[in-house]
């Protein structure tokens, strides 16, 4: 088998025609900016979360950093986020000259844990942006709380939780601003990158609309320095097909996930993804498994298969990723470094001790295919293959004392 980590030709395959026609469409009907196509999404998407406005703009990272302008985020202010996400959450902040502060995560669920928030606060704190990572979600409940009683803002990073819900309510429609990716490997993905910003405050939308245009509340007035951040019509007619499927396509990711659930054997290496199944309505964007950090004496045989750091359960990792490969299992490590660690931040000396658990995730995570036209027998062959894969490491080691 040949198995990728997301596929969309299979999609392609499913409504390739439909998608064809609607870029047609808008080619012939002449209006690549704005227009019918533009207006009907972002209808379509404020419809589908709940909230009275969505915004489409250029690209998640430009959800973030016209949420962030909105709320007149910049030079002086600082924003609480986690480090282990896609460097687009931090540099966002760091775009709008604000100081980025990393709250540490929950190493079962991946999430930025919020118990470790408010020892981050200070007056210069003006928001939390949770980032609702793998379509899991963070504990709105204690976000909430924590943001009135230190009138913080809440900016959802929301890039890989399309209708990922909290006690019912759409991620994007808890915070003051939610914020989306459709890069195309997203449960509702673009032809290209594309984004959107959303709200149910007035005032806000409009201040979106016009930085997503310049700053431009009409042609050739500017109120203030904005940008060229606009969703074009042709991504806007893609989403327009894929919107109506989205809600089964992430059915059938559920469904994907719990066919994993059944499949992969629990063993002393392998931990599966936590979430607040009584709070929580998953989207599963990813599907990421961890390997316990446990040490270990490795035989001769498997060490031309490891990295010269000493970290064994790093070298776990890439034996299981090595080997899936070899199978025609492709797998993908998110993330490998995370962001207080990227060179891009050195001089700002984070204190690493405070975020031990971003660290050690960031050695232990690995992504199982994962989309919604994955068949069961694909997902069988790829549990046996685990499983059978750990198995024969384990009889490769002796548990170290």
């Amino acid at each position: 088998m040949n198995i990728p980590p997301f596929s969309l030709d299979r999609q392609y395959s499913q409504i390739g025609d439909a998608l064809e026609a609607a870029v047609v469409n808008v080619i012939k009907g002449g209006q690549y900016i704005g227009g019918i196509e533009v207006a009907k999404f972002e209808e379509s998407f404020a419809a589908l979360l709940g909230v009275k406005h969505a915004i489409g703009c250029n690209s998640g990272t430009d959800a973030l950093i016209l949420a962030l302008r909105a709320l007149d985020i910049g030079r002086g202010d600082e924003v609480i986020t986690t480090s282990f996400s896609f460097f687009a959450t931090a540099e966002a902040i760091s775009l709008v000259g604000a100081k980025v502060l990393f709250a540490d995560i929950d190493p079962n669920t991946y999430l930025m844990n919020t118990d470790n928030i408010e020892s981050l606060i200070t007056e210069n704190t003006k928001a939390i942006m949770p980032v609702h990572l793998f379509g899991n979600v963070v504990n709105m409940k204690s976000i909430l709380s924590i943001a009135k009683k230190y009138n913080l803002k809440i900016i959802e990073d929301c890039a890989q939780a399309t209708c990922s819900m909290w006690n019912g309510q759409k991620v994007g429609s808890i915070g003051d601003i939610g914020c989306f990716s459709f890069f195309p490997t997203k449960n509702l993905g673009a032809a290209g990158d594309g984004g959107a910003v959303t709200t149910s405050n007035d005032y806000l939308a409009q201040k979106i609309s016009e930085l997503a245009v310049h700053g431009s509340p009409k042609r050739y007035t500017h109120t203030r320095i904005g940008y060229n951040s606009r969703l074009d019509a042709i991504q806007a007619a893609v989403l327009n097909i894929k919107i109506n499927l989205v809600s089964d396509w992430i059915n059938k990711r559920r469904e994907v996930a719990r066919n994993y659930f059944d499949l992969i054997k629990k063993n002393d290496f392998l931990s599966l993804p936590e979430f607040d199944a009584d709070s929580t309505f998953h989207s599963w964007n990813q599907f990421v498994i961890k390997l316990k950090n446990t040490n270990y004496s490795v035989k001769k045989d498997y060490l031309e298969l490891f990295e010269t750091d000493n970290n064994l359960n790093n070298s776990l990792r890439n034996f299981l990723k090595n080997r899936l490969l070899g199978l025609g299992i492709n797998s993908i490590i998110y993330y490998p470094i995370p962001i207080h660690s990227q060179k891009a931040y050195a001089d700002k000396n984070y204190n690493r001790q405070s975020l031990q658990n971003t660290e050690k995730i960031c050695t232990e995570v690995i992504s199982l295919p994962m989309f919604p036209e994955i068949t069961f027998e694909e997902q069988s062959y790829i549990a046996d293959n685990l499983n059978q894969l750990l198995n024969n490491y384990v009889e490769e080691i002796q548990i170290s004392a």
